[in-house]
């Protein structure tokens, strides 16, 4: 059922019915990692970004269908505004980048908490940027106060780095995160409900969100192949979740996986891909991850059209 009943899928299901079972009616045409282009028009964020850098950029992105409604194929795309924030006061002060979709946006807002490589990596920017094309108002913060885990560092350091990227503090900056989502969009009575989506490292923190918003802000999200997740937190969560991974990645185990959706309940679906390990949705290095990156993020997709503009 779902993807796994599909021969020519590489993705086997655990839960038994899956929305992406509605796909179809939301094409993607082409594959999203080969099609940004970027301008470099700049235009000024038509929200109030209270603290902002007074930066922005317009950018162009090529991608599929971006309205479920009105069946825009891919050659009309929207044009997205990127704008660096500062957002928060004094020790809670902390960079972020606001995407914002211009022709179609559908006035919901998306928390994204990125990979250990931070809120301004490209693969983290590319995602976000994709997210925003569909419709959303996407913030991804910057966890890591400017220090995020480089490529050219010893994997000895991971560690240690890790250690030093205090959990309480990491909390507190999506706490005001979250805060600033709500005084520009949920107060201002633009969105009801806003989605979150995570990746490794942002991925597990996902949880950590959910169990401490109890309901209030969150109606919904996403985490792909989530690393250090409470399993004590899990009981906490009061809205859906989808959980994206490969069997391949030691860093996210199945079987966690399979323990969190039974806990969480409430619709939370587990989607694994065969074979594929771990961050191959939103770097995929080969053709074969790219086909799985296109299908994961087709679930990611429906899912947010179904928490954050259908079930609200």
């Amino acid at each position: 059922m779902g993807l796994a009943s599909t021969p020519s899928s590489s993705s086997s299901v655990l839960s038994t019915s899956l929305c992406a079972t509605r796909s179809s009616s939301l094409p993607l045409r082409h594959s999203r990692h080969h099609h940004l282009r970027f301008l470099s028009t700049f235009r000024n964020c038509n929200l109030n970004c209270r603290g902002s850098s007074g930066r922005s950029s317009a950018e162009r992105v090529r991608c599929s269908a971006v309205k479920v409604e009105d069946d825009i194929d891919d050659e009309a795309c929207e044009l997205v505004n990127g704008v660096e924030l500062s957002i928060g006061e004094g020790d809670n002060n902390i960079q972020a980048y606001l995407f914002k979709a211009v022709k179609n946006n559908n006035g919901t807002c998306v928390l994204l908490l990125s990979d250990i490589f931070g809120f301004q990596d490209s693969a983290t920017r590319d995602f976000a940027y994709q997210v925003a094309c569909h419709g959303y108002n996407v913030l991804v913060p910057d966890l890591f106060r400017g220090d995020p885990w480089a490529e050219g560092r010893p994997r000895t350091m991971l560690e240690q780095w890790l250690a030093s990227q205090d959990p309480e503090r990491v909390a507190k900056d999506i706490a005001t995160s979250t805060k600033w989502i709500v005084d520009e969009f949920t107060a201002a009575g633009i969105s009801k409900k806003l989605g979150i989506i995570g990746f490794c490292f942002g991925g597990g923190r996902v949880i950590d969100v959910l169990a401490a918003d109890q309901g209030a802000y969150f109606s919904t999200a996403v985490s792909f192949y989530g690393t250090r997740m409470d399993p004590s937190a899990a009981s906490k969560v009061k809205v859906p979740v989808l959980f994206i991974s490969g069997d391949n990645d030691p860093l996210c185990p199945v079987s966690v996986l399979s323990e969190f959706e039974k806990s969480i309940g409430q619709g939370s679906r587990v989607v694994i891909f065969k074979g594929r390990g771990h961050a191959f949705a939103h770097r995929p290095g080969s053709p074969e991850e790219d086909g799985d990156a296109e299908q994961a993020f087709t679930l990611m997709r429906n899912w947010l059209h179904d928490g954050l503009l259908v079930n609200t």
